[in-house]
């Protein structure tokens, strides 16, 4: 009898990272019975497995949106202008911890983290000099906030006003996802129910004074990043995508409304094929909930856009170079599945956050894939084949065996609340990493083809001072600001959140008089409570 590796699977089988058995070769009986109509439509037609748009890339590449932000708003702001030089096509912007979880950079709980992980954002005048010189009417910009993703869009659209950039005209994209952030990051301030509000406060704001920006990008991302397989991201995410929309229907808005701005992000791994099925099926599964579930009319209310970000935690910090061919085949994958836009990983950022010279060769990256390799010459080079048409059927047959156990209990916050997400994530990880501890998955570098003398590699550094000067900044803002004026506006924003009216409106009054970030937050949390998953 074959030995099993942790996952159960006997050693002379081939698995996929979701466990789907792989066969040895794959022919027509493998799609007997297929209906390619039905199955797949043509590219830009329901149920949209082959592509949103009848042309794809062949009308114009996936945007390259190369993800920056650290330290200070001012050096962020150079990473931003170097990358566009370099030939970036959009803005990706991360956020320091303390901005996420809404505390100033002077607030005791942001010790050691300020610019850590991302760029410190207090007030507007730190988003002034993030924004400085860069042209908003052209560029898109995708920030990477939840918890506090009406502040900090709030901050995008005064310093885009004061520039006489008209809001109507500001592309870009929120994450605002915070479900997943009970499942698999952490990064939440509210109870579910009064963040799921400020969500659609969020959609109902932005279909009056935003219509072209992008309200929420549900992301599957970081589920993959805690653990999970490649079904359970989609089908979580999509779970996910589904209570957003049920929330927004209870909130009184039309489907149509405010689903053609809706926005995904998912993982790209090293299993091609898998994650090339798992986006075709992700935007055919969506097409058919949007059209069958909710009744949508508008048929951008049915499309599944997405932005893909290769797999931060395949990275390995042991031969570090290795990581280049791994974002390589994660690009492919993201390109081959039709992504509309690509952030590809440092080769540095299991050590650190990446150098210049790592951006440089990610963006590179995306610029072979797209210009040399081929792979943007023909709408979704892969269809037809038997082996990808029957995976993608099977990956969309796993996840929908998800998404009726979650509806069965009652919705994805339900699940969220009875840790039943968690626990299946916490379980595939485990899974998985038994895997590579008994060697059956292999990682070159890590537990195979091992270098004990690996070439040393250069790692970003840290500023020592930044936390200060950060300091000192947000100090000054609030000595020269109107105090009685912020009180005031301060105040609207707490009557907003115990009653009914849409908290954005007052909250951009508080912002625009200098209210910072931590104090806008603290006004929620003294409505809504703060979350404790433990009780």
């Amino acid at each position: 009898m074959a030995s099993e590796t942790a996952s159960g699977t006997p050693e002379h089988e081939r698995v996929t990272d979701s466990g789907i058995t792989i066969n040895q070769v794959y022919g027509p009986d493998d799609l007997a019975g297929w209906d390619p109509a039905t199955r797949l439509g043509d590219p830009g037609s329901f149920p949209y497995t082959r592509g949103i748009r009848p042309d794809m890339y062949r009308g114009r590449l996936w945007t390259m949106r190369q993800y920056a932000g650290f330290g200070t708003a001012e050096a962020t702001n150079q990473r931003f202008k170097f990358l566009l030089d370099a030939g970036q096509t959009g803005l990706s912007c991360a956020f320091d911890l303390p901005t996420q979880m809404g505390y100033d950079s002077d607030h005791p709980r942001s010790e050691g983290e300020v610019g850590k992980v991302g760029v410190a954002i207090d007030s507007l005048e730190d988003m002034r000099a993030l924004l400085a010189g860069l042209p908003l009417d052209k560029v898109t910009t995708s920030m990477t906030i939840n918890a506090t993703a009406a502040v900090l869009l709030l901050f995008y659209q005064l310093v885009a006003e004061e520039n006489d950039v008209d809001p109507k005209l500001l592309g870009g994209t929120i994450q605002n996802d915070i479900l997943k952030e009970y499942v698999a990051r952490g990064t939440y301030i509210y109870p579910p129910r009064p963040s799921m509000r400020l969500v659609t406060d969020t959609f109902s704001y932005c279909a009056e004074h935003l219509p072209a920006w992008n309200t929420i990008s549900i992301s599957g991302y970081h589920i993959r990043e805690a653990g999970s397989t490649a079904v359970q991201e989609i089908a979580f995410t999509l779970a996910n995508g589904i209570a957003y929309v049920e929330a927004a229907l209870a909130a009184g808005l039309a489907v149509d409304e405010f689903a053609p701005r809706l926005s995904f992000f998912w993982n790209a791994h090293n299993n091609l094929f898998e994650e090339v099925a798992k986006y075709r099926a992700a935007r055919r599964m969506w097409a058919k909930i949007m059209k069958e579930r909710f009744g949508a009319q508008n048929e951008k209310s049915l499309l599944l856009r997405f932005h893909t970000q290769t797999g931060g935690s395949t990275l390995t910090a042991q031969q570090p170079e290795n990581n280049i061919v791994r974002v390589t085949v994660q690009a492919m994958a993201a390109a081959l599945g039709g992504t509309q836009s690509l952030h590809t990983n440092g080769f540095d950022e299991a050590l650190g956050l990446p150098t210049e010279h790592a951006a440089k060769i990610a963006l590179r990256t995306q610029q072979i894939v797209g210009y040399e390799s081929g792979v943007a010459d023909t709408v979704d080079p892969l269809a037809g084949s038997w082996f990808v048409e029957s995976l993608t059927d099977e990956v969309e047959a796993a996840a929908w065996d998800y998404l009726e156990r979650i509806d069965g209990m009652g919705g994805a916050v339900d699940a969220i609340e009875a840790q039943y997400m968690q626990q299946e994530i916490e379980q595939a990880a485990y899974a998985y990493a038994k895997d590579i501890d008994s060697g059956h998955k292999v990682v070159v570098g890590v537990n195979k083809f091992v270098d004990e003398h690996g070439a040393p590699t250069d790692v970003f550094p840290i500023d020592a001072e930044l936390q200060r000067s950060q300091v000192a900044r947000v100090g000054r803002v609030r000595a020269e600001r109107d105090q009685a004026a912020v009180d005031a506006a301060l105040a609207d924003v707490e009557s907003a959140a115990r009653g009914t009216q849409n908290v954005l409106v007052p909250m951009k009054v508080a912002l625009s008089r200098m209210a910072t970030l931590g104090e806008v937050s603290d006004v929620l949390r003294g409505v809504f409570g703060e979350f404790h998953p433990n009780g």
